[in-house]
C-alpha cells in the first residue's frame, strides 16, 4: 500500500513540476517554432505514458496485493493485452517521429533567396566566412589548412580569394532574412548550436552539415558547442548579432578577404621562429584556452604576459620569462596561476619547438600583429 502512495504522489509531484517550473524554452528568435511544437508532441505523449504506467502500477499494487486465502492466477500470455500495447506503442512513437521527420526536411532544404554563410569549428573555437562580391564561396582542402590559413582555402581558386574571414568568435547577421549555415570541423566532432533558434547541428570532421534559418530579433545570442570535444568543450563559446541590414552590411565591409588575411599573415612573419610558434599553438588547440587579444578563457592571455609578474594560487609570484613558460608548459600544475582552474594538460615538447612556441608567446605579448589572431 505504501508503495502505492508514493506512485501516486511521485506522478503529482512530477506534474505539478512541469506545469510551475520556470525552466521552459527560451525566447524564440528565428522561424523555427515548429521545433517547438515537435518537442511539446514528445513531452505529453511520453508524459502521457509515464503518468499512465506509474498509476497502472500503483492499482496494481493495491488490486492485486497479497491476501490470505487468495492465489494469483498464471496466465502465461493474453493475446489481446499483447495486441492493444503493440498497437499502442506503435501509434505512439509514430506520432513522435512523424513530425520531426517532416521539421527536419525544411530544416535542411533551404529557400533558393538564403545568403550563405560558413561556421568553422576547431578545438575550441568559433571561424566564420563569408562570401565575397562574387556571390561563391571558395574551394577549400585539408591540404591548405595551416596557421595562415585554417579555412584550408585553395590560394589558387579566384572564388576565394574574396571570401570574407571571421577570425573570431562572433558573427553578425541581418534581421529577417533567411541564412543558409554551413557546417565544417577542422579536428574532432563539434556541434552548433543556439538556444533562440532552435537549431543545431554536429559539424562532422570529414563532411560539410548544413541548415538554415531566418533571425526574426535582434539581440546578441549565444553560440554553444553541444557536443563533447575534450577538455576545453565548456569553454567552446561564440556570439551571433543580429542587427538590421544596414548595420550588418557596414560591419561585414570591415572584415578582411581571403587575400588580404594572406598578405597581412606575410607582412607578420617575420619572425620565421615565431611564426612556426603559432602554427603549432594553432595545432595544439593552444588558442582555444589563451587568447592573443587580451580576452578572458581558460588561462592567462598571451597579449601583455611576457615580462610581467604572475600571482601564484599559493601566494607566490614570479616574472614571465623563457624558464617560466618552459616549466608552465611542460609542469602546468606545478605552479597555478590565482583564478585559473589546473586543466592545462602536460605537453611534451622538444627544445626546437618550445623555442618557437615561446617566442611566439613573446611575439603576442605586444599589441601588433598578435592583436588580429584567433581566440
Amino acid at each position: 500500500m505504501a508503495l502505492a502512495i508514493v506512485l501516486v504522489l511521485l506522478v503529482a509531484a512530477t506534474t505539478l513540476f512541469h506545469f510551475l517550473s520556470p525552466w521552459w524554452f527560451t525566447p524564440l528568435a528565428s522561424n523555427w517554432g515548429q521545433m517547438d511544437d515537435t518537442l511539446i508532441i514528445t513531452l505529453v505523449i511520453t508524459g502521457f505514458v509515464f503518468i499512465a504506467i506509474n498509476l497502472f502500477i500503483a492499482y496494481a499494487v493495491i488490486r492485486y496485493r497479497h491476501r490470505d486465502g487468495r492465489r494469483a492466477a498464471y496466465e502465461p500470455e493474453n493475446k489481446k493485452v499483447e495486441g492493444w500495447l503493440i498497437g499502442l506503442t506503435t501509434v505512439g512513437i509514430v506520432a513522435m517521429l512523424a513530425p520531426g521527420l517532416f521539421v527536419y526536411s525544411d530544416l535542411i532544404h533551404a529557400p533558393q533567396e538564403a545568403a550563405v554563410f560558413e561556421a568553422l569549428g576547431q578545438q575550441w573555437q568559433w571561424r566564420f566566412r563569408f562570401p565575397g562580391k562574387d556571390g561563391k564561396l571558395g574551394v577549400t582542402d585539408i591540404r591548405f589548412i595551416s596557421s595562415d590559413n585554417p579555412f584550408g582555402l585553395n590560394p589558387d581558386d579566384a572564388n576565394g580569394r574574396d571570401d570574407i574571414l571571421i577570425q573570431s568568435s562572433e558573427v553578425h547577421l541581418p534581421l529577417n532574412r533567411p541564412v543558409k549555415v554551413l557546417l565544417r570541423s577542422n579536428d574532432v566532432l563539434h556541434d552548433f548550436y543556439v538556444p533562440q533558434f532552435r537549431v543545431k547541428m554536429d559539424l562532422v570532421p570529414g563532411m560539410v552539415s548544413h541548415f538554415w534559418f531566418t533571425p526574426t530579433q535582434t539581440g546578441r545570442f549565444e553560440i554553444l558547442c553541444a557536443e563533447l570535444c575534450g577538455i576545453g568543450h565548456f569553454n567552446m563559446r561564440g556570439h551571433v548579432v543580429v542587427e538590421e541590414d544596414a548595420a550588418f552590411q557596414a560591419w561585414l565591409d570591415k572584415q578582411p578577404t581571403f587575400a588580404q588575411s594572406l598578405a597581412k599573415a606575410g607582412d607578420a612573419a617575420g619572425d620565421m621562429l615565431a611564426r612556426q610558434g603559432r602554427q603549432l599553438a594553432q595545432a595544439q588547440g593552444c588558442l582555444g584556452c589563451h587568447s592573443v587579444d587580451g580576452s578572458a578563457g581558460i588561462g592567462p592571455t598571451w597579449k601583455g604576459l611576457y615580462g610581467k609578474s604572475e600571482r601564484f594560487a599559493d601566494g607566490g609570484s614570479a616574472v614571465v620569462d623563457e624558464e617560466y613558460l618552459k616549466q608552465s608548459i611542460l609542469e602546468p600544475s606545478a605552479r597555478l596561476v590565482q583564478g585559473y582552474p589546473a586543466v592545462m594538460p602536460p605537453y611534451k615538447f622538444g627544445d626546437q619547438e618550445l623555442t618557437a612556441l615561446i617566442a611566439y608567446i613573446k611575439s603576442a605579448a605586444g599589441s601588433g600583429a598578435a592583436d588580429s589572431e584567433p581566440k
